[in-house]
């Protein structure tokens, strides 16, 4: 994924002007409110920590093999080529899985509508497959978002950290989370201090899960072959029994039979 596009956001120059949820919100035709956490009208969020001295954004993370994607049975999520995760509100059934799959929990759903939908950040796909960059890369005036060849994007935070080394925590967060994500976040503050996942496997997800399925065929005909051994045994017993009894009958009717003659 080497033309893959990403987002490279550096906690350390977040002043928490928000200017990101803004100009989110106004791509995508959404209400203009403050938030309290990712909801289907709020597609980017920032938390504040340490007294309102640290901001750190919450954004769909793009994942570089999205669980989301193996886990929809219908095909509404699809990884585009610009590294955007993307939704197709008319293949969606509503069954949520991907909210369930998600490992970062972004996924949102319109609880209140008479037609629910999935939401989550779009990456701008549209402007960005015009030649442009997201909204909130745009709208920030302070570098802490900064728009890319997520190859580029990584060697930029590699940078950062080798050149300031007691600036930045020595981590870049998304690098490999579940396979590599198409959004990257440094920080001078450990990540599990700022609420990021730390418990999410290094290589992608729906590898996991396939490994994992892929076992079942073999593990369905062991058990099915033993199943099967076990009927057949309990039926074996159950003949055997049945024609000893009936042996025994036989015998004792024959016995009787003698003692008459």
């Amino acid at each position: 994924m080497s033309q893959s596009k990403g987002l490279l956001i550096d906690i350390t120059k977040c002043v928490g002007c928000r200017e990101c949820e803004r100009a989110c919100a106004e791509t995508n035709h959404l209400p203009q409110e403050s938030a309290t956490d990712l909801s289907a009208t709020h597609l980017t969020y920032v938390k504040s920590y340490n007294d309102e001295t640290v901001f750190v954004r919450r954004l769909c993370m793009h994942c570089n093999e999205p669980t989301c994607v193996s886990a929809c049975l219908v095909g509404a999520f699809t990884k585009t080529e610009t590294g955007a995760v993307l939704y197709d509100e008319s293949k969606c059934i509503g069954c949520r899985y991907c909210m369930q799959a998600c490992p970062f929990e972004v996924p949102r759903y319109e609880w209140g509508s008479l037609a629910p939908k999935i939401q989550k950040c779009r990456m701008c796909y549209e402007r960005i497959a015009g030649g442009g960059q997201t909204a909130c890369a745009e709208a920030c005036m302070f570098g802490a978002t900064v728009f890319g060849n997520r190859d580029d994007l990584v060697r930029e935070a590699r940078a950062r950290i080798d050149g300031n080394p007691h600036g930045y925590v020595d981590y870049i967060y998304g690098l490999s989370e579940a396979g590599g994500t198409s959004v990257l976040f440094l920080s001078a503050i450990p990540f599990e201090k700022l609420g990021f996942p730390m418990n999410i496997p290094k290589e992608p997800i729906p590898d996991l899960s396939w490994r994992v399925l892929s076992q079942v065929p073999k593990y369905a005909v062991a058990a099915g072959v033993l199943l099967f051994g076990i009927n057949w045994i309990t039926a074996r017993r159950t003949d055997v029994a049945r024609f000893e009894a009936e042996e025994r009958r036989r015998t004792i009717t024959e016995d009787r039979e003698r003692g008459r003659r």
